[in-house]
């Protein structure tokens, strides 16, 4: 079976090590509604800037918090190393688990976008859109680290 998408196994430990303490802090900042915009704050390269009170522009240095976006590349980067590396038996019945996986995360997904796209409204929806960056891949590794859970407890898979 050609698994050349996949990333080698070793790095899915980098994977955990990014994606444990990125969600933890961004579940607890959102709980506690935490902001750290002005956390970290330096002069980045900005390919385009609108900000709320200011002039907007193309290619500009500004001076941002950049905590919020160290925490969305940690989730974003742990988790698709986590979800997309290759397991230490990677075999047709793990390809079959992982797409399985993938497309009910998918489906969860967008119907948790259409629900609150119909019955929520105002920061509420936005706050759920920005959480959306992590959903999916959240509920892939979810669901596919509990699919390989319950396979290894059946007496079905031998390995």
């Amino acid at each position: 079976m050609k698994t050349n998408f996949l990333f080698p196994n070793s790095w899915k430990m980098v994977g955990w090590l990014l994606f444990i303490p990125g969600i933890v802090l961004v579940l607890v900042g959102s709980f506690l509604n935490m902001s750290i915009d002005d956390i970290l704050q330096t002069k980045v390269l900005a390919v385009y800037s609108d900000p709320f009170l200011g002039t907007s522009g193309w290619l500009k240095w500004i001076e941002n918090g950049i905590a919020d976006e160290l925490l969305t590349v940690m989730v974003i980067g742990g988790g698709v190393l986590v979800g997309f590396s290759k397991m230490k038996n990677e075999d047709e019945m793990m390809a079959n688990l992982r797409y399985e996986s993938l497309v009910w995360a998918t489906y969860l997904n967008y119907g948790i976008i259409l629900f609150t796209t119909l019955f929520v409204f105002g920061i509420a929806y936005m706050n759920v859109l920005i959480h959306n960056l992590f959903t999916l891949l959240f509920f892939f590794i979810l669901r596919f680290h509990y699919r390989i859970y319950k396979v290894s407890k059946s007496a079905d898979y031998e390995e």
